[in-house]
């Protein structure tokens, strides 16, 4: 992974941002099939918990996908990119909207606060 990746916090572009309720609201909705959901976690972390329909996109792997995310990502599709806590998950909405994404939004909390306040069935870790 390249280490330019992590300096994307710093970017002056914002991106919009999500409660885990309103994902709960979006995964419940019939048109949820219209979303891009990306999870930016490590493989070991989503066998411990993981929600249905997320795409996984590593960040160790960030080197071997993101020369295709274009050709696997709709640009102008509503996308919502989730992590841990968020902190990830801002770093990839960053790096998306510098590549010309226009609907990108932030989950936070992550999946762990989804687990404490939408499904306590998502175990926590």
């Amino acid at each position: 992974m390249t280490n330019d990746f992590f300096f994307y916090n710093q970017m002056s572009e914002m991106f919009a941002q999500i409660t885990v309720e309103e994902l709960g609201r979006y995964l419940a909705e019939t048109n949820a099939d219209k979303l891009q959901l990306v999870d930016v976690r490590e493989p070991d972390e989503i066998e411990l918990a993981a929600l249905p329909g997320f795409v996984a996109f590593p960040l160790s792997e960030f080197a071997e996908w993101s020369g295709e995310i274009d050709d696997r990502l709709n640009r102008d599709t509503e996308t919502l990119v989730l992590c841990h806590h968020g902190v990830r998950s801002a770093q990839m909405c960053h790096w998306l909207s510098d590549r010309g994404f226009t609907n990108v939004k932030n989950i936070v909390g992550g999946i762990d606060a989804y687990s404490m306040v939408v499904d306590r069935t998502i175990p926590r870790y």
